[in-house]
C-alpha cells in the first residue's frame, strides 16, 4: 500500500488488513475524527473505554483516554495519540449531540443514499434541541481533556515530525 500525498485522510486503504503502528507512513490526521472507528490496533485499545453516559462514567473514561494519549507519547507513537485525541473529540461531539438532542438525532429524516457517510443536514430540517444538562457535564469533562491533550507540546511536536517525514498536511 502506498500512502496517499496531501492531508485528506485516506478512506481507501485495507483497514482491516493495515497495522498502523507498524505503518505510521500510511495514517493521515484528516480532519476532526476521520479514522475514529477505523485506525488499528488503536480502535481496539481505546475504543473499549469510550464511554459518556454521565459525568462519572465521562469522567473515568476521558482519564483512561487520556492516560493512553500520554503512554503512546511516551513511546513517541503519534498515531496512537492523535487517535486517542480523536476520541477524547468524538467523546466530546456525542455527549454534546445528545445534550442537545435526547435521541442523539440532529436532523428530521433520513439522509439521502448520495449523501450517506456525510455529514450535514443535506436540505433536512434540524430538530429542536432539549437541553440535557447531565450530558452535557459530560460534554464538558471531554472537552477539558480534549483540548488538554491538543494543546500538548509533546504531541504538537509529534505531529510536526509525522508532517515533516510523511510529507503531509495534517490539521
Amino acid at each position: 500500500m502506498k500512502p496517499v500525498q496531501g492531508k485528506a485522510f485516506n478512506y481507501n486503504l485495507d483497514f482491516a488488513e493495515t497495522d498502523f503502528r507498524k505503518h505510521p507512513e500510511l495514517y493521515r490526521v484528516g480532519k476532526g475524527e476521520q479514522g475514529v472507528l477505523l485506525v488499528e490496533p488503536y480502535k481496539s485499545e481505546i475504543l473499549p473505554h469510550w464511554r459518556f453516559k454521565n459525568p462519572e462514567i465521562a469522567q473515568a473514561s476521558s482519564q483512561k483516554i487520556y492516560e493512553l494519549f500520554l503512554e503512546y507519547l511516551e513511546q513517541e507513537d503519534f498515531v496512537g495519540a492523535d487517535m486517542a485525541r480523536k476520541y477524547l473529540q468524538m467523546g466530546y461531539t456525542r455527549s454534546r449531540r445528545y445534550a442537545n438532542h435526547k435521541s442523539g438525532k440532529k436532523y428530521n429524516g433520513p439522509v439521502p443514499d448520495d449523501k450517506k457517510g456525510q455529514s450535514g443536514a443535506h436540505g433536512r430540517d434540524q430538530l429542536p434541541r432539549e437541553e440535557d444538562p447531565v450530558k452535557a457535564e459530560s460534554a464538558r469533562i471531554f472537552w477539558e481533556k480534549w483540548q488538554q491533550a491538543k494543546q500538548n507540546d509533546t504531541y504538537q511536536k509529534l505531529m510536526q515530525e509525522h508532517k515533516q517525514k510523511y510529507g503531509t498536511e495534517t490539521f
